[in-house]
């Protein structure tokens, strides 16, 4: 979609489209061979929550990779929104690369073994067929060319991006109009949350992703080509 077209369509048909390709992927897979990636941010909570409006309730798993270094009001939302949802919430970690690994001294390492890795087990293990994420066309140079519906491999599954033509403007203006709860942290000035030793407060203008580290952004296609976001 050409950006000039993006930017005509309202908030309204930007949910429309989002809530008509989560029923259609959700129809299409059973229920329990789909799921959701939630990271706590604002995007994901986004993308719960249009999943809550199109079917009155989260009908689907959700899985929240634990790098074991996420700031602790991630946490904190996490566990409330988990309840307040009755959200059917898996959290995953790799404890045995935790023993041994130097978090964040080497990013592609890091992610991949702290992020990748583990989600890529448990599509295994769990034999889903599809993963909802909320990556978006204007968040990352690396995801502007992803589609609605994209197969990957090493599992085997589909990723389905529902939020793609949600611009950061959207996002809020989405959390805004339904009173979505988020995560304290945007409060205090992030506008983008990762794990703590790659994320800090960026600028107010420019890049919304401008407190993440520059050098994972850097490799970024390099981390999507293994499995990441």
């Amino acid at each position: 979609m050409d950006e000039e077209r993006l930017n005509q369509w309202s908030l309204e048909q930007k949910e429309k489209e989002s809530r008509k390709i989560i029923r259609e992927a959700i129809e299409k897979y059973d229920e329990d061979k789909i799921a959701a990636a939630w990271s706590g941010g604002k995007d994901s909570t986004t993308v719960l929550h249009l999943i809550k409006q199109e079917f009155g309730k989260i009908i689907i798993p959700v899985v929240f990779i634990d790098t074991s270094v996420k700031f602790p009001e991630i946490y904190a939302f996490r566990d409330k929104l988990a309840k307040e949802w009755n959200l059917n919430l898996t959290i995953i970690k790799n404890e045995e690369a935790l023993k041994t690994i130097k978090i964040a001294e080497n990013k592609q390492e890091c992610c991949y073994l702290l992020k990748t890795l583990p989600l890529r087990k448990i599509i295994e293990s769990n034999g889903w067929q599809a993963l909802i994420t909320a990556v978006r066309w204007d968040e990352q140079e690396a995801r502007k060319n992803e589609t609605y519906i994209s197969p990957r491999e090493n599992p085997s599954h589909i990723r389905i991006h529902p939020i793609l033509h949600f611009r950061e403007i959207d996002i809020w203006s989405y959390i805004r109009k339904y009173n979505v709860p988020y995560c304290e942290l945007y409060h205090k000035g992030y506008r983008s949350l990762g794990c703590m030793p790659c994320t800090k407060l960026g600028s107010a203008k420019g890049p919304e992703r401008s407190g993440r580290d520059q050098n994972k952004e850097e490799i970024m296609q390099r981390l999507r080509d293994l499995g990441y976001f």
